[in-house]
């Protein structure tokens, strides 16, 4: 039963919540149906878009709940086509999220929650303090934002989505997880989950319970360096969930999903990009069925990282190719408007 009083994000209660309260309230539970629709498949964001109500059922709607959209608050356009989005929460709080285009795919990287408490050394995410999660319809309108932006500006659809902005992902487990399900009925978007990629740092545990929930969508690993010194060096959540942990956790996922993992690793000069290096990941990788996306650094304010040098970017990738890895080089998007990956720290 949904409680009167302060008015409460309709969306953060489910189709039985609401058919519950429809039929409490002498109205047809049908009526549960419509709103859900128009809430996650048709992305409404007032009660008056809901034409299929009565102005009585609307007005009523209007005066016990609320639907807490974000609002587009800063838009910027890279030379390179990338679009960056600050968008403000209903309590003022300021997201990131960014539209990768390229010629067969157009990419919405979002965040999953305000801040991060994680702190790895490279990313201007991790200077910012956490301020909360998000819930999953605030994940949600991201998708839809910038679904929009894709059509609107190049006249495509979106295609892929990756939780890689702003916060951890498995820290926010619960609504990430009800962002998905959301993003990917028939009663929602309708995306593949296949066409999801969730990153996380590394929380081995949290691994262990994507692969016990059965999830659909992709799996990709920060790992940055596999050497334990080397990644605590950059990652303190490495000195919690060790190498090894992670390396038992990722298996244990693919043997309860069979979706192979992609390990990230960001190439920084004169710390991890030498062949001993490429040699440490190569044994972590083939303990672990996964590929390999070699990412180039993008340099923020508060560290003193430097991208590694391309040449040895590639003799990295040749060495791992080399071994019978699959190895693709990922080369950075929107740098210009600080919307590359760990860029993302609300300067608006």
């Amino acid at each position: 039963m949904i409680a009167t009083g302060e008015k409460k994000d309709i969306r953060l209660f489910g189709q039985e919540e609401l058919t519950s309260y429809f039929t409490q309230i002498g109205e047809k539970a049908f009526r549960a149906k419509q709103v859900y629709d128009w809430l996650w498949n048709k992305s409404a964001t007032s009660f008056e878009e809901m034409t299929n109500l009565s102005l009585k059922t609307r007005e009523l709607l209007n005066d016990h709940f609320e639907i807490r959209s974000l609002v587009a608050h800063k838009e910027q356009i890279s030379s390179d086509q990338t679009i960056k989005s600050a968008f403000k929460l209903y309590d003022n709080h300021l997201i990131e999220g960014v539209l990768i285009p390229a010629e067969k795919r157009m990419t919405a990287c979002i965040s999953s929650q305000v801040g991060c408490s994680l702190s790895c050394k490279f990313c201007a995410t991790g200077f910012l303090d956490r301020k909360r999660n998000l819930d999953a319809p605030e994940i949600y309108d991201q998708v839809v934002a910038i679904k929009n932006q894709a059509e609107k500006y190049y006249n495509a659809p979106l295609t892929n989505i990756v939780y890689m902005g702003m916060g951890e992902p498995l820290l926010n487990y619960q609504n990430v997880i009800k962002s998905v399900e959301l993003i990917t009925s028939e009663k929602g978007l309708g995306m593949s989950p296949r066409r999801i990629t969730v990153s996380t740092a590394g929380i081995a545990k949290m691994i262990k319970k994507l692969g016990d929930d059965d999830v659909k969508f992709n799996l990709a690993l920060s790992l940055h360096a596999a050497n334990e010194k080397k990644r605590s060096q950059i990652m303190p959540i490495n000195e919690s969930n060790s190498l090894e942990s992670l390396t038992d956790a990722l298996n244990y996922f693919y043997q309860k999903t069979k979706n192979k993992i992609t390990l990230e690793y960001i190439a920084f000069r004169n710390f991890n990009e030498g062949l001993d290096d490429a040699e440490e990941l190569y044994r972590f990788a083939k303990k672990i069925p996964c590929k390999i996306n070699i990412i180039e650094y993008n340099p923020i304010d508060h560290a003193d990282f430097k991208k590694a040098d391309p040449g040895k970017i590639d003799l990295f990738k040749e060495y791992l190719e080399k071994k019978g890895l699959v190895v693709n080089i990922r080369r950075s998007r929107g740098k210009d408007i600080d919307a590359a990956c760990g860029q993302l720290a609300n300067k608006n």
